[in-house]
């Protein structure tokens, strides 16, 4: 799951109430343990957990003022609950604790999860063949997930399948006014556009939220992915916007050191897939055809990423964000909301 050091300042608990809890709820804990947290992410802080039956993963709140609907804790602990037993990867939940007073914050328990990470989308000191099968991997998964039956599975109410687009625009304008720091006129440009072009397609089904190779566990050798992380976005909407934030890379510059994308690089070579190789192989697993929503979809991802990176500045300015590179996310926040902006003018 990634490198894992000494908890940071910004997000201490008392591991004598934590080792309290697990010895009362966590069968076979023995008592020993030890806490290191997870490095990189933007959300909630994830520590890895190690005690003498195996490695755990505990997933918190932050701290610090937060907006109402964000860091949904609880609800990513239903919808990992829910893919448990299907054959999308995702870690398997163990515990959730409500008790705000054991750690500081909600949290809950998950399965520790071995496997490759990589935080760059370009997958340096690879062959182009190990590229492609990877990248062919993390859209399989994807599309795994878009065909998960969630009504089946018990997440009637996880989210409203209805005005999916519409609701989005709502929520993601108004926690961008309210984490605004400073005037982006291409935001303005794309909260007037968006509304205006919402499609009439209604499909529905688990969406991700933050679908990114850096939010994927693969296996050791093999190009599959063995865990997706991070589901605090997760919710009932349109599959497409899911797909589009998976490729926002492909409008993204290669130079950004927060939201690295290929523009400037020739894929080809590298062995990652076009855009368009990349979508045919989700409609060849799907049966859904991207193309018509495409425009609008990734227009909406640019918009919904540049507000959500807002955000994180904000919290930095708070001094409760999560890593300590988010004072970073101001300028990136104002390169992505302008790659959005390209697109609709």
């Amino acid at each position: 799951m990634g490198d894992a050091s000494t908890v940071s300042a910004g997000s201490p608990f008392n591991e004598g109430a934590l080792r309290d809890w697990l010895a009362e709820n966590l069968p076979g804990f023995s008592g020993n343990l030890t806490v290191r947290q997870f490095q990189g992410g933007q959300s909630n802080p994830t520590f890895l957990l190690e005690h003498d039956n195996g490695p755990l993963v505990l997933r918190k709140r932050p701290h610090g003022t937060l907006a109402p609907s964000a860091h949904a804790i609880d609800r990513e602990y239903r919808v990992l609950n829910a893919l448990a037993d299907s054959d999308v990867p995702a870690p398997r939940p163990r515990l959730y604790c409500s008790d705000a007073s054991i750690v500081g914050t909600e949290f809950y328990l998950m399965e520790f999860v071995a496997g490759r990470v990589f935080a760059d989308p370009l997958l340096p000191n690879m062959a182009p063949r190990e590229r492609h099968a990877l990248y062919d991997a993390m859209n399989d998964a994807l599309a795994r997930l878009h065909q998960f039956d969630w009504r089946a599975a018990g997440l009637d109410g996880f989210g409203k399948p209805d005005a999916f687009f519409e609701r989005q625009i709502a929520r993601w304008k108004k926690q961008y006014e309210l984490t605004r720091t400073d005037r982006i006129p291409e935001m303005d440009a794309l909260l007037d556009w968006l509304p205006a072009h919402i499609p009439h397609d209604q499909t529905a089904s688990i969406v991700h939220g933050d679908f990114r190779i850096g939010n994927l566990i693969f296996h050791e050798t093999e190009p599959r992915v063995a865990a997706i992380l991070d589901w605090e976005l997760s919710t009932i909407g349109h599959p497409i916007a899911d797909l589009a934030f998976n490729c926002m890379g492909y409008y993204l510059s290669q130079d950004d050191p927060i939201a690295r994308g290929f523009v400037g690089i020739d894929t080809n070579t590298l062995g990652i897939p076009g855009e368009q190789e990349y979508l045919d192989a989700y409609s060849a697993r799907t049966g859904r055809d991207p193309n018509p929503l495409w425009r609008f979809a990734m227009a909406f991802s640019l918009f919904r990423t540049a507000a959500i990176q807002q955000g994180v500045y904000a919290r930095a300015l708070q001094g409760n964000a999560t890593s300590s590179d988010a004072v970073q996310f101001e300028d990136c926040a104002r390169r992505v909301a302008r790659a959005g902006a390209a697109l609709i003018d």
